[in-house]
């Protein structure tokens, strides 16, 4: 078990870089949103044109990177939604089997589809080398490549959660703290 949760702590340094490689993504997608509005209305007043649909999109696609890479910090944080009044009034070890349950029967079963529905969809868009069809607008294909990542690092990190919560269940740990090394 502790070599399992040594995976565990690695895929959750992972994850947690990944968050924090996030909040630059956050700062970008603020800057963009401020220049694409001050370009737009600045553009109107002196008759030019300051904004493009390249500033338009690479906002939308800084957005995408957090959406989908965010999820794996989210479950890492355990900030996903459940029904926290049931949830938080059982034990931990019935909490812990809650959800090895959730996270055999539906976390991975669904990351897996995805991942697998995904590389048809990414590959198209690879062979085509897709461009936006907005006129100056950004090619797709990498972004597109972010979604079978991100359900990658999604799986990755319910494997962690899974680990976890199965330490708890075979009294390796007490709770989701003493499982993931006191964070």
């Amino acid at each position: 078990m502790q070599r399992l949760l040594k995976l565990s702590r690695a895929i959750d340094r992972l994850s947690s870089w990944i968050g924090r490689a996030l909040s630059w993504v956050a700062l970008a997608l603020v800057a963009l949103g401020v220049i694409n509005v001050v370009g737009r209305y600045l553009g109107a007043q002196l008759g030019m044109q300051l904004s493009s649909n390249a500033l338009l999109e690479a906002q939308t696609q800084a957005f995408d990177l957090m959406f989908l890479l965010g999820a794996c910090y989210l479950l890492r944080r355990d900030g996903h939604i459940r029904i926290d009044i049931i949830h938080g009034r059982l034990s931990p070890r019935a909490q812990a089997w809650i959800d090895i349950v959730g996270t055999v029967v539906v976390l991975i079963p669904f990351c897996t589809l995805l991942i697998w529905l995904s590389l048809g969809y990414v590959g198209d868009a690879w062979s085509r080398l897709e461009v936006s069809p907005n006129p100056g607008g950004l090619p797709l294909y990498p972004i597109k490549t972010v979604i079978p990542l991100a359900f990658g690092l999604l799986l990755l990190q319910g494997i962690s959660e899974l680990i976890k919560r199965c330490a708890i269940v075979a009294g390796h740990a007490t709770d989701h703290a003493s499982a993931t090394g006191g964070d």
